[in-house]
C-alpha cells in the first residue's frame, strides 16, 4: 500500500520544530495562517492531524521570509 501523504499529530508538530503553542497554532489555522486539520473521528473530541507536506510547505514559507541573524555567518 502507498501513501500519497504522511500525517502528522499535534506531539508531532513539535518534533518538526513547530515550537508553537496548541492554542496558537489554532488561532493561526482558524486566520488561514496554517494548514487546515484533519479531524479523524465523528465526536468532539476526536483525534487530529494534519498532512505533512502541508506543515513542511508552511515551514519552508515561514523560512523564507525570515531574515538571517545579523550574527550569522551564512
Amino acid at each position: 500500500m502507498s501513501m500519497d501523504r504522511l500525517i502528522v499529530s499535534r506531539k508531532q508538530l513539535r518534533e518538526l520544530g513547530i515550537a508553537l503553542s496548541f492554542t496558537h497554532i489554532d488561532r493561526l489555522e482558524k486566520q488561514g495562517r496554517f494548514p487546515s486539520r484533519i479531524k479523524l473521528g465523528w465526536h468532539r473530541a476526536s483525534r487530529v492531524v494534519w498532512y505533512y507536506d502541508d506543515v513542511v510547505a508552511w515551514i519552508r514559507e515561514r523560512a523564507s521570509k525570515t531574515a538571517p541573524l545579523k550574527d550569522d555567518a551564512s
